[in-house]
């Protein structure tokens, strides 16, 4: 019984469809596979749990992107409220006395009430999320050298835990296992997870069908923050430290992540599982690059060039789907 091509077709294997969906997934064992080629130290044990802690920052800052960007939003000020959580933490422990343990609390509250605030600006205050959190990036970022005074702050022990080791496992990537569980879960498992994918898709139709896009919007940008701070203690739990200045620029890697995992600015699309891949191809890049003994400012110009390109394939993919 012979085939007809249509059929044929079907039945054949389509690569553009693969490419389509695991674009970042490919493109990160191409990477792997010439770094493996060009420097036998990249697949050192060493190295790859320096990997993974460094990219556990990275990732976990992009999950809370990933909720704001999948709801047809943007956060510009991630990487600062990381560094006021941080410093809000030190200070309690440090300077206010308050428990270590209820300190690390402390951190996380003030993540979650800055993006909070993010969502009511955007959402009743009617500004567009670029500008209400480009304002909280500056607030953020002032309040953070106000409580400091310009310099670092000693963390709690239970801070310093976060960047130590859990057995033979760096705790960072302990926690970047558990965020990523905890934010897919949310997003593909939760009421709240499918109503960001219909309020990015289409506000207009969402608030039609009786979702309450207002109150989607703050806690979209509420749990951006919530997971900003947790970042930030990570990065502040490495450093043994609050730094005035931690998570500088990281709010460009988390977008960048998020978009080289597959998710659409114009909101909508999205995934978990694609900005983890998305920040482990920033990381394993810059990684690289430093094995190979390229200088930061290069470093700086082909991360932008990635970027420059992943939004690119953002646009192709939709006017693709326009058509």
């Amino acid at each position: 019984m012979s085939t007809t091509p249509l059929q044929a077709k079907r039945r054949g294997f389509d690569y553009k469809k693969f490419l389509a969906n695991n674009g970042a997934l490919v493109g990160l064992v191409v990477l792997c596979l010439a770094l493996f080629i060009a420097t036998p130290d990249f697949l050192t044990e060493q190295n790859l749990l320096n990997i993974g802690i460094q990219v556990s920052t990275v990732a976990v800052l992009a999950f809370g992107m990933t909720f704001v960007i999948v709801a047809g939003g943007i956060d510009l000020s991630v990487g600062a409220v990381a560094a006021l959580s941080a410093m809000s933490s030190g200070w309690l422990f440090a300077t206010a006395g308050i428990p270590g343990g209820l300190a690390l609390v402390g951190g996380l509250v003030v993540g979650l009430l800055a993006g909070a605030i993010n969502g009511l600006a955007t959402a009743y205050g009617k500004l567009p999320s670029f500008i209400a959190t480009l304002a909280m990036l500056s607030v953020a970022r002032g309040l953070t050298l106000v409580i400091s005074d310009g310099r670092p702050i000693k963390t709690s022990a239970e801070v310093s835990f976060l960047g130590g080791d859990l057995g033979v496992v760096p705790m960072p990537i302990v926690i970047l296992v558990l965020a990523a569980l905890a934010a897919s879960f949310l997003l593909n498992r939760t009421v709240i997870g499918r109503s960001m994918y219909a309020v990015g898709g289409n506000s207009e139709a969402a608030r039609l069908s009786g979702l309450p896009v207002k109150r989607i919007r703050v806690t979209v940008f509420a749990l951006a923050g919530l997971f900003a701070a947790l970042a930030g203690l990570l990065l502040a739990g490495r450093l043994d430290s609050a730094q005035p200045q931690a998570a500088s620029g990281y709010e460009l890697d988390a977008i960048a992540a998020v978009v080289i995992g597959g998710a659409s600015l114009a909101g909508g699309l999205g995934k978990i599982s694609g900005t983890l891949i998305g920040a482990l191809v920033l990381v394993v890049i810059r990684n690289g690059l430093n094995l190979l003994n390229v200088t930061s400012f290069w470093q700086q110009v082909v991360i932008g060039v990635v970027i420059a390109l992943a939004v690119g394939v953002d646009v192709l993919r939709r006017k693709t789907r326009s058509t």
